[in-house]
């Protein structure tokens, strides 16, 4: 079974999904990605669907679960990355992905959650040239 990389960036932990989502690799992201913000304390998740060409409806009441555990854990979720066939198809199926945010890109979604957190008076971002980042196995 693939397992899709989750990586640390900050106060963020971004999920860029580059495999086709099975139940099994649903199961095992939404997982590992529950574990990682428990253990990192991060309070945002970018998941980067750039290289999925197609989302039924499972990828999209994934996205929704995983949002869901995330928020129950702190943790803003945004998707980015998202083309105009997967929005619209989307919408066709009458998903609307409650609780998710979108945004263009990766530097738009980090943008979004550090304004979102600083709304909420946390200011732990910086994602300065000095900026950690770590990979999950």
């Amino acid at each position: 079974m693939e397992r899709v990389p989750i990586l640390k960036i900050g106060d963020i932990l971004l999920v860029s999904i580059q495999v086709d989502m099975s139940d099994q690799t649903a199961v095992a992201l939404q997982e590992d990605l529950a574990e990682r913000i428990v253990a990192t304390g991060c309070h945002g998740v970018i998941i980067d669907i750039t290289a999925l060409d197609i989302v039924d409806s499972f990828v999209g009441r994934m996205l929704s679960t995983i949002a869901s555990i995330s928020r129950v854990l702190d943790a803003e979720t945004v998707v980015v990355g998202m083309r105009p066939a997967v929005a619209i198809t989307l919408v066709e199926l009458g998903l609307s992905l409650n609780g998710i945010r979108t945004a263009l890109n990766v530097e738009r979604g980090m943008e979004l959650i550090a304004a979102e957190r600083a709304d909420q008076g946390d200011d732990e971002f910086d994602y300065g040239p000095d900026t950690e980042l770590t990979a999950s196995p």
